[in-house]
């Protein structure tokens, strides 16, 4: 997997790489930029020695005659490095600084500002299938997701058990952000009920026996952490009126899988359907922050619960997905887009399905759910 060509292009500029542990950030800049100046903060030598002395780097860089480009790898773990980045930037040495991190927490305190808007933000996500192209297996990713870390290696089963336990262990203990970590993992399991689905804090507080302000600091750090987002309601030009609160999801269905039971007492399908779903969110998410343009990922839903899972408005293109996971398209699944049709007729609207055939039904491309993801590239929407 390591020779797996990815969608993100480079800035020309200065940029911060953000990205979840083992989406592949460290290959990636190494391929991009294989003469930089490398600065890895995840080497306990080196990030000794930095913390020691901020100003080393300058140094380093000045030792570094021939160097364009300076990476900083992990840089969330040392943040007064940015002090000294962005001196040098401001001295107009001709450097290009490419920043990776895995923990928006700690950038965002350690002082990203710092910078002054010079530097873009660019993000890496897990493969899309159009990556992997035809060693894409829908079944596999289904139980396993999409990280290169996991697909990569000798046994990938283990290695996902294995993932949470490093964010637990490296990120969430060592860094003090939760005084229990037997609580966090609670909340990593009932959290996992939501996947897909509007997020309720009540409901995910009673599962895991926490008070509500503590569920929404560990639903914090799981976003800082990277390993989860919210897709907001779309309510641009609203007709009716909609539902108020965002759905939640892993950033990786192998990582919801990985914390959702599974047990005599959970319904398969309905854990199948939440990956299905996660699946297709997490390739949308990545093609809005691959392709030119400014797009934005969104569902929207009635006070009525009539639903459509995804909606992309942007600058390309105005889209919306309704996801099922069956192999034959019914009537009923046609309601939440029709509905949508109503309000939106100037969209395109897909319905994704575990079946085989193309189908056109009512102004609805129906497609087999694994052909659109591997259609899905960079500035391309299915057709």
């Amino acid at each position: 997997m390591e020779s797996t060509p990815r969608f993100l292009s480079p800035a020309i500029d200065h940029f911060f790489l953000l990205g979840p542990r083992g989406t592949g950030k460290t290959w990636w800049t190494r391929r991009q930029f294989p003469t930089a100046l490398r600065v890895d903060l995840l080497d306990p030598e080196t990030l000794r020695l930095m913390a020691a002395r901020p100003e080393r780097l300058r140094e380093r860089v000045a030792g570094e005659l021939g160097a364009k480009t300076v990476v900083i790898d992990e840089v969330q773990k040392l943040p007064e490095l940015l002090e000294v980045a962005h001196l040098m930037i401001e001295e107009k040495r001709g450097l290009q600084f490419v920043f990776t991190g895995s923990s928006a927490r700690k950038l965002r305190r350690g002082g990203v500002n710092l910078l002054g808007g010079r530097a873009a933000q660019k993000s890496l996500h897990p493969f899309m299938a159009a990556e992997l192209g035809s060693r894409f297996c829908m079944e596999k990713a289904l139980r396993l997701g999409m990280l290169p870390v996991v697909r990569g290696a000798a046994d990938p089963a283990e290695i996902l058990r294995a993932y949470n336990g490093l964010y637990l262990r490296e990120e969430v203990q060592a860094e003090g952000l939760v005084r229990h970590v037997g609580s966090f993992s609670r909340f990593l399991e009932a959290i996992s009920f939501s996947q897909g689905a509007v997020l309720n804090l009540a409901n995910v507080s009673r599962e895991c026996q926490v008070n509500r302000k503590t569920v929404e600091g560990y639903l914090e750090i799981l976003e800082d952490l990277l390993l989860s987002f919210r897709v907001p309601v779309f309510t641009r030009r609203a007709k009716r009126q909609l539902a108020a609160h965002p759905k939640f999801f892993f950033f990786d269905t192998g990582v919801f899988r990985a914390n959702r039971p599974d047990g005599p007492l959970d319904s398969p399908a309905e854990i199948d359907g939440a990956a299905l779903e996660g699946l297709v969110a997490q390739h949308l998410r990545a093609w809005c922050d691959y392709s030119s343009g400014d797009h934005h990922l969104h569902y929207w839903q009635t006070r009525t619960q009539v639903e459509v899972d995804f909606v992309i408005y942007g600058s390309s293109g105005f889209y919306a997905l309704e996801v099922k996971n069956s192999n034959r398209v019914r009537p009923e699944d046609l309601r939440g887009l029709k509905n949508f049709a109503q309000d939106y007729p100037e969209s395109q609207r897909f319905l994704l399905y575990r079946g085989t055939e193309r189908l056109m039904q009512d102004g609805i491309l129906c497609m087999p759910c694994d052909e659109f993801l591997l259609a899905l590239v960079p500035n391309q929407f299915p057709s």
